[in-house]
């Protein structure tokens, strides 16, 4: 079982109590440009649920409930412990990734959180799904999952949802909504990929990203953005640019020395957050974990 474990920077312990959004007045001004660019200007255009007038928070948690829901549908083969093996040691591991970046963001803005690797199969996007899940858990904090592999896209797939319009679509005006989604039971959004065009690149700088991102910031606590591999692409640069903070994801046994080198070289080091090691085999821990996680179930069914 691929299980997870983080080397995230040391800072203080997680304050108690939920978080509460605030929207500052450069916010405020931005959200009125936005209507003013993407509203009805008195033209009679009609607005998408996900594209909504009132910039209140009331309002936008609203709007982004009237999201078309999902039913989730994941394959059996899935590695998406945080969501079917939430006893497992790799679950718990995505649980305390998820207050490690709590605790970071007491100290720092942080809510854009770039998942990345230096090179294909190294397991960010199973990793990005499965922190995208555990944040979710929080209600009271709303979070999306970005796929911004817009050439080998997997998040749609994970989740047993099909092909649906998503982020390239956005991008190249082929619809009018954002493209997101409210996934039923698991508390997240998903704004997936779509069709993969012919030049990703080129679409992710026709300049629609940045007001893109900047609205979906408002919108959410959390986004995790899911990326290319750092090494063979230049996408990962622009996505880095838009996130406040970067996860690299390596793993054991195919990530090489001089590869992490060249990729942890191209990220830039005041956005780096740390990085993951997938894969990593310990059956100690393993083991141990197993047995108190099962004496605990054990006990508990006693009670009841």
């Amino acid at each position: 079982m691929s299980r997870i474990f983080d080397a995230l920077q040391r800072s203080e312990a997680e304050r108690s109590g939920a978080e509460e959004s605030t929207f500052s007045l450069a916010t405020e001004l931005l959200q009125a440009a936005e209507r003013k660019m993407y509203g009805n200007g008195g033209n009679g255009k009609q607005h998408s649920s996900a594209d909504p007038i009132d910039s209140s928070p009331s309002a936008l948690s609203e709007a982004l409930e009237q999201c078309p829901v999902l039913s989730v549908s994941i394959p059996q083969e899935n590695r998406l412990v945080a969501v079917s093996k939430e006893e497992s040691l790799g679950a718990e591991k995505f649980r305390f990734l998820a207050v490690r970046l709590r605790q970071l963001r007491q100290t720092r803005p942080l809510k854009k959180i770039l998942i990345t690797s230096t090179i294909p199969q190294e397991g960010k996007s199973t990793v990005a799904a499965n922190l995208a899940c555990t944040l979710a858990r929080r209600k009271q904090h709303k979070t999306l999952l970005l796929d911004g592999d817009l050439r080998r896209p997997t998040a749609a797939a994970q989740f047993g949802l099909g092909r649906i319009p998503g982020l390239c679509e956005c991008l190249s005006g082929e619809t009018e909504s954002i493209n997101l989604y409210r996934l039923e039971s698991l508390g997240l959004w998903i704004l997936p990929a779509g069709a993969t065009p012919q030049n990703p690149l080129e679409l992710m700088q026709l300049g629609k990203l940045s007001p893109l991102m900047d609205r979906l910031t408002s919108w959410f606590d959390w986004i995790v953005i899911d990326s290319p591999p750092v090494l063979p692409l230049a996408d990962t640069s622009i996505w880095s640019r838009l996130a406040d903070g970067i996860l690299l994801v390596t793993r054991n046994g195919t990530t090489e020395k001089q590869q992490l080198q060249k990729g942890l070289e191209t990220l830039e080091k005041s956005k780096l957050l740390g990085a993951l090691v997938n894969s990593s085999e310990n059956a100690a821990h393993s083991d141990y974990y197993q047995r108190y996680s099962s004496s605990s179930i054990d006990r508990s069914s006693k009670k009841g």
